[in-house]
């Protein structure tokens, strides 16, 4: 047994648990599992101050498993998360974890999905149950006793929920259940409001305090490119054109993205392979070892599969999915850049995985410049530059060797040799026209996603912002008013956060937020927006019901 394995193993953790973690590719625990796993696991409630990255998920996941009974078909454990997006990510992680405990059965509960499955599932004895608070208080109305049998509470990014306007939420779901429940807690900061849930819901509580370490990667040139989920085939294959690279690897999530990005390049010319768990050892080492003499230029990996891939030969690093964490992130870039070799490493970021990225840049204490998607232009340029480079040793002595079978073939066809020269240059480039209008003609380029920027200037007066009016509606897309305002304490991401845990839209989906004094604007899709509405009746935001309505601009 190595030290890294003897370090989960250290922890009291069942052997299937501690076997469950290491086949997802960590090794040793962080420090905020080191510290929190042996309180969790005593049973005491405990305040975790600590930064997304840290390996929280893990910290409260990991003992919680250890104490679940499978034995018993009824909710134990109740993870809350303020958005939908957490609560999947930490079901999976839940999941994950699980993998080698029968009966062992996690549900996520949150807005936008039918009521009926989850709360079916919670009856049907879900162990873990990972919510959001509003989407459960919808369930509580329905079964008052949905969570009678649960022991282990844990809030998971405490303060963001509160951001969200969840208290009142909160406050119902603690009085649902038994005041004998473990509560744990895990928040970035710890504000007042914080500070008071905690005096008043746990009992002594046990501290836990980690600040992220600062991790340098100064010798790769970093960058990332705003792009929306559908777009990242096409935006890799752009980025291939004008990148100069040796040999590539590119990071996903998932098996099977790596079999479908793998085909989609090699459809392209590209010589690429997967890389995932599902790979034998032995074809795994041939993969590794093509990629290092030149039979392979790139692979497309998950984390698990690219553990401990060194091949010098890597000039570039494509996270195509954003990473878990940013050790992950670290990890990944460091296959490029080696022995003081020069390395690039880009990134594509979706809009939701914009705070990850934010997450990433303070973690390793480096800016991590935006660049744009190549334009037409420049993927023409990159082309040609390509084939200049391909002819350009041939020059030198092309004539004295071929020049009299070029006078030749030139009058047994009868052209010019210009006309010869250029039909040997579609044969060379496989009839490709290099040419701007082909290459738009060929693919429309994806547009990289923009976030609006705010524009300087004064700002106008309470009164002013009140009767201006609203700015002119995107195609597609209608107005709706809600009463709440900045005079309730409501800011647009508590907007944004409430419509997106209730009513299930992609945040691409969502248009401006507009705040004012007594009123908000939102602007919504116009396709289903009645059932958004009926969805959303109900929805509460900093304790007072949204009560959204279509806008009329009379």
């Amino acid at each position: 047994m190595t030290q890294e394995t003897g370090g989960f193993a250290a922890l009291d953790l069942h052997p299937s648990i501690v076997a469950a973690v290491l086949a997802t590719g960590y090794e040793e625990p962080s420090a905020i599992q080191q510290q929190s796993i042996p309180i969790i696991l005593a049973g005491h409630d405990m305040i975790g101050q600590a930064q997304t990255g840290t390996g929280k998920t893990a910290a409260f996941a990991l003992p919680i498993l250890n104490r679940i009974d499978p034995s018993k078909r009824e909710p134990q454990a109740l993870i809350l998360a303020p958005t939908r997006e957490l609560a999947l990510q930490v079901a999976t992680a839940f999941e994950t974890y699980a993998k080698q405990m029968p009966g062992v059965t996690v549900v996520a509960v949150y807005g936008g999905a039918p009521m009926g499955p989850q709360l079916k599932a919670i009856r049907n004895g879900a162990q873990i149950v990972v919510a959001t608070p509003g989407r459960l208080c919808d369930h509580l109305r329905r079964d008052e006793k949905v969570l009678a049998t649960v022991n282990h509470l844990v809030l998971d990014e405490a303060d963001e929920m509160l951001k969200l306007g969840f208290m009142d939420d909160l406050e119902v779901i603690f009085k649902a259940m038994p005041e004998s429940r473990q509560t744990v807690l895990f928040s970035a900061t710890l504000p007042a409001s914080i500070r008071a849930i905690a005096e008043r819901h746990l009992r002594e509580p046990k501290h836990v305090k980690i600040q992220s370490k600062t991790q340098t990667v100064t010798a790769i040139e970093q960058a990332h490119l705003m792009v929306h989920a559908d777009q990242k085939v096409s935006a890799v294959l752009r980025l291939l054109e004008v990148e100069e690279f040796d040999a590539l690897i590119a990071f996903v999530r998932t098996k099977q993205a790596t079999l479908d990005l793998a085909s989609a390049l090699e459809a392209k010319g590209y010589k690429a392979a997967a890389l995932n768990g599902d790979i034998a050892q032995n074809q795994r080492e041939r993969v590794i070892d093509s990629l290092k003499d030149g039979r392979l230029d790139i692979v497309v990996a998950t984390d698990v599969a690219a553990r401990g891939l060194d091949v010098p030969r890597i000039t570039h690093v494509f996270n195509v999915d954003m990473p878990y964490d940013p050790e992950s992130y670290v990890h990944r870039i460091g296959r490029t850049g080696r022995a003081g070799r020069e390395g690039r490493a880009l990134l594509l970021v979706t809009p939701r995985e914009r705070r990850m990225l934010q997450v990433i840049e303070r973690v390793t204490g480096q800016k991590v410049a935006e660049v744009r998607l190549p334009n037409a232009q420049a993927v023409l340029d990159a082309r040609i530059k390509k084939l200049t480079n391909s002819l350009a040793p041939l020059v030198a002595e092309a004539e004295s060797t071929h020049g009299d079978l070029l006078d030749r073939l030139t009058a047994d066809i009868g052209c010019s040799p210009r006309a010869l020269a250029a039909a040997l240059l579609r044969k060379a480039t496989n009839g490709q026209a290099l040419t701007l209008e082909a290459v738009e003609k060929e693919q429309p380029l994806v547009p990289t996603y923009t976030p609006r920027e705010r524009t300087g200037g004064d700002r106008p007066e309470r009164g002013e912002r009140e009767r201006r009016a609203p700015m002119p509606l995107a195609e597609g897309r209608a107005r709706c008013r809600t009463a709440l305002g900045a005079r309730d304490g409501i800011a647009a991401k508590n907007l944004l956060g409430a419509i997106l845990n209730e009513g299930g839209l992609a945040r691409e989906a969502i248009g401006r937020i507009q705040v004012r004094d007594s009123f908000s604007l939102v602007e919504l899709p116009e396709e289903g927006l009645e059932r958004l509405l009926a969805k959303l009746k109900d929805t509460r935001v900093a304790g007072k019901q949204l009560k959204l309505r279509r806008y009329r601009e009379d």
